[in-house]
Formats: C-alpha cells, sequence, structure tokens
C-alpha cells in the first residue's frame, strides 16, 4: 500500500476573489494567491465571527494561513488584513472596477497554476482604484490582462486586408483594427488606438495621467468588449452600473 502524501501548512499573500455560503456556518473562499495561484479553500465558522467575515470580503488583500488537504479544497486556518481597501467598499465606482477585476482575473486563471505576474497586476490595480482612481485604470488592467494572456490586439494594420490607414473601427471576432474600406465593429478613433498602443507597449503610467476626455471612456469600453470577447462572457460587475 503506498503512503499518502502529508497535508502541509503554508502561508501567502492573496486577494479574495469570491465567497459563497457551506454549510450552516462556514464559507468557501476563492483566493488569488501571490505563490500559488487561485485557491479554494473553506473558512470554518467564518459567517459567525464579524471579524473573519469582513476580512474575507471580495477585493481584500490579506495574509492567509492555509491546510493543505487531500481534496480540492484547502482550510483557511488564519488571516490578517494587508489592506482591505476601505475606499473601494465605500465608493460604488470603485467598487464596481475593482469587482470587474477579480471577476476577470477569477475567469481567466486555473485553479492552483502559480502566476505571480497576474497577482501583483491584481493588487496593483486595487491600490490605484482605492487611491486617485483614473479613468484609464480598466483599459489598463484588462488590455494587460490581455497581453499577459497572450492574446494581444492587433491595433496597427486592418485585420481583414491590411491597410494601416485610416483605422476606423476595431473588429472583436478577429481581434484587431479594420480600415475604412473593411470597417465593421465598435468604432474607434485614432486617439483612441493611439492610447491603446500606450497602455500595451509600456505607457500605462502616462496614460493613467491623460486629462479626462470622452475618449477615454470609449477606451474603456472597448477595452472591456475585448476581454468579455475572449473569455466569452459578460462581466457581471460592470452591469452594476
Amino acid at each position: 500500500m503506498s503512503e499518502s502524501r502529508p497535508s502541509k501548512n503554508y502561508r501567502t499573500k492573496a486577494v479574495v476573489l469570491r465567497t459563497y455560503k457551506s454549510g450552516e456556518a462556514d464559507r468557501i473562499v476563492v483566493l488569488m494567491t501571490e505563490d500559488h495561484g487561485k485557491v479554494r479553500a473553506v473558512a470554518k465558522g467564518a459567517r459567525k465571527s464579524k471579524r473573519q467575515a469582513a476580512l474575507l470580503e471580495p477585493t481584500v488583500h490579506l495574509d492567509a494561513q492555509l491546510y493543505r488537504g487531500k481534496g480540492d479544497l484547502d482550510t483557511i486556518t488564519q488571516v490578517q488584513a494587508v489592506d482591505p481597501f476601505p475606499s473601494i467598499r465605500a465608493d460604488l465606482d470603485r467598487f464596481t472596477r475593482a469587482a470587474s477585476f477579480i471577476e476577470a482575473t477569477d475567469h481567466v486563471t486555473p485553479d492552483r497554476e502559480p502566476h505571480e505576474r497576474l497577482y501583483r497586476m491584481l493588487v496593483g490595480a486595487l491600490r490605484t482604484v482605492a487611491g486617485e482612481n483614473p479613468t484609464l485604470t480598466s483599459a489598463g488592467f484588462f488590455l494587460k490582462l490581455l497581453a499577459l494572456e497572450g492574446l494581444e490586439p492587433v491595433l496597427d494594420r486592418c485585420v481583414s486586408c491590411g491597410a494601416e490607414e485610416p483605422l476606423v473601427s476595431f473588429d472583436t471576432v478577429n481581434f484587431g483594427t479594420r480600415c475604412q474600406d473593411c470597417r465593421s465593429g465598435i468604432p474607434i478613433s485614432d486617439e483612441g488606438i493611439r492610447i491603446c498602443r500606450l497602455i500595451l507597449t509600456g505607457g500605462l503610467a502616462a496614460a493613467l495621467k491623460l486629462p479626462d476626455d470622452p475618449v477615454l471612456d470609449d477606451v474603456n469600453r472597448l477595452a472591456a468588449s475585448m476581454l468579455e470577447h475572449q473569455i466569452e462572457r459578460p462581466l457581471k460587475s460592470l452591469g452594476v452600473v
């Protein structure tokens, strides 16, 4: 008879992606961890402890100790806040954005596949939303997430005929811009294309400093549409407002 693999305790920083009830008092928590990727764990008695329940809400950044058993669910044995992001939870716009980031992360991340870059990108986006919350934070996260997953859109030519200008629309099916003659999909301006390129070529910090303009909202909507097409479902959190 083969000897079973011993269970292990481990500690990691994590962001709470979502939770749901289990039994009379427990809660199942889905975490995006720094070291272990997406982990599902049970928090025993969490629904009877106000302190623990508050720390296990979506968007909270925490330090957790877990017990790795033989099944699919780990057990949370201890949690402490790194940053509960109170400004996010107190403001609907901030919370809606933050919720869309964790929803997108949940959809693209397989269980137990370490992805430290995505974890750090998520924490950075949450800190940005909790702070100045610039208009292009959403587009920045969605476009960088697509690039991180190897799904960077074509923005320098028409995906139908190869023409480099004028580019006037974005085709979510073929995932690239289209020219005037081949136009279909979502209309996009030269400035919108320039901003998307800026974000994807290392200029996110500069993009976040751009002054408010209607084109920024257009870029946010376009980036959300790109992501939703790739994950093949709408982001429910964006329907809040």
